[in-house]
């Protein structure tokens, strides 16, 4: 008669396969918070950079215009013409540039002084915040 190991085919045991399964945790579980902090922190900078090139636009839409949007218009005309003469847009590719990397519209505000505000409420879309949830303005004057 032959021993059992002879008669075994090769493979793993469960035994082994949980050790293999509890090691892929345990790194899972330390790397995965640092990379959701490194993608939040890279969402930041996107938001950034896209108030610029969104204040960068108003300044290009009031060199046209003589005037900066008006509330009631918005950062949409930035996209589509107005019924204003003058126009010579779309100043932004699309109106998806009109939101955040959060995916929240940027929220847009005229000042009594004549300047605009263009703000990201930040990760958690709440004015104020710190960190990733810090609001990101950009100003026109």
């Amino acid at each position: 008669m032959k021993p059992d190991t002879e008669d075994r085919e090769g493979g793993y045991t469960l035994t082994e396969m949980l050790v293999v399964i509890l090691i892929i945790s345990l790194i899972a579980a330390v790397l995965t918070p640092s990379l959701l902090g490194q993608l939040s922190r890279s969402r930041a900078k996107t938001a950034e950079l896209q108030i610029d090139t969104t204040t960068a636009a108003i300044e290009m839409f009031r060199d046209d215009t003589g005037r900066y949007p008006t509330e009631t218009e918005g950062l949409g005309v930035l996209v589509q013409a107005p019924d204003d003469a003058g126009w010579l847009g779309p100043y932004l590719k699309s109106e998806k540039a009109l939101n955040d990397p959060w995916g929240r519209p940027l929220v847009y505000a005229t000042s009594p002084e004549g300047g605009v505000t263009v703000t990201s409420l930040g990760a958690d879309g709440k004015p104020g915040g710190k960190s990733v949830d810090q609001d990101i303005v950009g100003r026109v004057q």
